[in-house]
């Protein structure tokens, strides 16, 4: 079995929390289906839930190389160089690290309001990109923008190897 779940803003990508805070429990009641991979609290989008352990694995072990799609507002207007570095590679505390391609893009078609919408700066402009990786360390996407001078102020998944999010909107669910 296979779940597309678009998890909304400040959810935890975990079934419990002992602290109360919302998570996947909240809106999937399936016994016996994990997260395959994470997605930050602060982050949206696409989330795989599988009783599959090993699509599971194939999907989240970073030697999969399963790409992952990413939308994130970025505080600033990208610059072919900014976004050159980002596929060349940015070194990080854990690393170097690269996206596969990243380009900028118009705001995302039918995209959903966030509570709580993100602070908004008249003296800065904020703009789109599209960035894909096939590797998922923690804070990636975050990490790699701000690191050339771009930092995300919103942050989706849109797509996972071949699934995507569709017309889900937050917190809404179907079986792949």
């Amino acid at each position: 079995m296979l779940i597309l779940l678009n998890k909304p803003f400040r959810v935890l990508s975990q079934f419990r929390d002992p602290d109360g805070r919302a998570n996947l429990g909240d809106y999937v009641n399936i016994p016996g289906v994990y997260p395959a991979g994470r997605l930050d609290y602060d982050s949206e989008g696409l989330m795989l839930l599988t009783d599959d352990g090993l699509l599971q694995a194939r999907i989240s072990q970073p030697r999969s190389r399963t790409r992952k799609t990413y939308w994130a507002q970025v505080e600033g207007s990208p610059t072919d160089d900014q976004l050159r570095q980002l596929v060349s590679g940015v070194r990080l505390k854990d690393g170097p690290a690269r996206a596969v391609s990243a380009r900028r893009i118009e705001e995302p078609a039918n995209l959903w309001e966030r509570d709580p919408p993100i602070r908004y700066r008249a003296s800065i402009p904020t703009s789109w990109i599209e960035v894909v990786l096939t590797e998922g360390r923690n804070r990636q996407v975050r990490r790699m923008t701000a690191a050339v001078g771009l930092p995300t102020l919103r942050l989706i998944r849109c797509s996972v190897g071949d699934w995507a999010l569709g017309g889900l909107r937050p917190g809404e669910w179907r079986h792949a």
